[in-house]
């Protein structure tokens, strides 16, 4: 065919013989431009339909991913809002043990301390199967991924299985990294609201301002919460970036791409036709 004509004139760059100089090397590079063109213009069609079928079901991928990150969100969103009303200190009832003397204002901090740990602790253990879910939903749905492609990727089956697998790590990895970090914050929101709930201010007969203490619990769990969401986003965009990646290795943009073309002008020949070959 016209590709193997085309690279039958080219051999003698990467042989072992010596090389061949054309009498007329200005028109033997014009004529390889030309019938390179016309290769390009044969597999226009091909690899635009192969970079958007794979494009298609990398898409598919991020979508099949996305409601299980949904889940992550709604569920830190249950949980802060129970842990809120568990924590809530601005009412009739705790202001006036908050305000009716050290020993009531004691006795309610140490009850909200063992509130705090009690449902962060159930935070971890309600949140821990959504986690669980996502790293077997990333291997799952990729493995999906590596049969709908297999057909239509340009890739070799060995290149192919090997982009699969390397994305399957890189996502299971990020997934296991993005429960670490939030189980980090949780410990970390843990931590503050204990002090909070310390006792500070209950000496000499002053217990703490009812308001300044729901206050900072409602900073300390918007701050977690407004964490927890960016690093689930933060782990929603390396699926992009990293199933972008994929489509560029699996099918290579369309005849046309500036990374397609090579350079005539270079010296060096091996790399010509190393890039013609591709």
């Amino acid at each position: 065919n016209n590709m193997n004509k085309f690279l039958e004139k080219l051999r003698p760059l990467s042989g072992s013989e010596a090389p061949r100089l054309p009498q007329d090397p200005v028109g033997m590079r014009q004529q390889l431009q030309e019938e390179l063109e016309e290769v390009k213009a044969r597999l226009q069609p091909y690899m635009a339909e192969a970079h958007e079928l794979v494009g298609w079901n990398l898409e598919g991928l991020r979508q099949q991913l996305k409601p299980y990150t949904m889940d992550l969100m709604e569920q830190v969103a249950l949980r802060v809002q129970e842990l809120q009303e568990q924590l809530r200190v601005v009412g009739e009832d705790t202001k006036a043990q908050l305000l009716g003397g050290v020993d009531e204002a004691r006795a309610l901090l140490q009850e909200l301390q063992s509130r705090v740990v009690n449902h962060t602790g159930r935070f971890r253990e309600f949140f821990h199967p959504y986690a669980e879910s996502l790293v077997s939903g990333i291997g799952r749905h990729v493995q999906e991924l590596h049969r709908r492609v297999a057909s239509h990727a340009p890739a070799s089956p060995a290149r192919l299985s090997r982009c699969v697998q390397v994305l399957s790590r890189k996502l299971t990895l990020k997934a296991k990294a993005l429960h670490t970090r939030i189980q980090q914050n949780l410990d970390q929101l843990r931590d503050e609201l204990s002090r909070a709930f310390a006792g500070t201010g209950t000496e000499e007969g002053v217990g703490p301002d009812p308001q300044m203490l729901s206050e900072e619990v409602r900073q300390r769990l918007q701050a977690f919460r407004q964490d927890t969401y960016l690093q689930i986003a933060a782990f929603t965009r390396a699926i992009d970036q990293e199933t972008e990646e994929v489509q560029q290795q699996l099918a290579p943009p369309p005849p046309g791409h500036s990374a397609f073309t090579p350079e005539f002008q270079q010296t060096d020949s091996g790399k010509v036709l190393s890039k013609l070959q591709a």
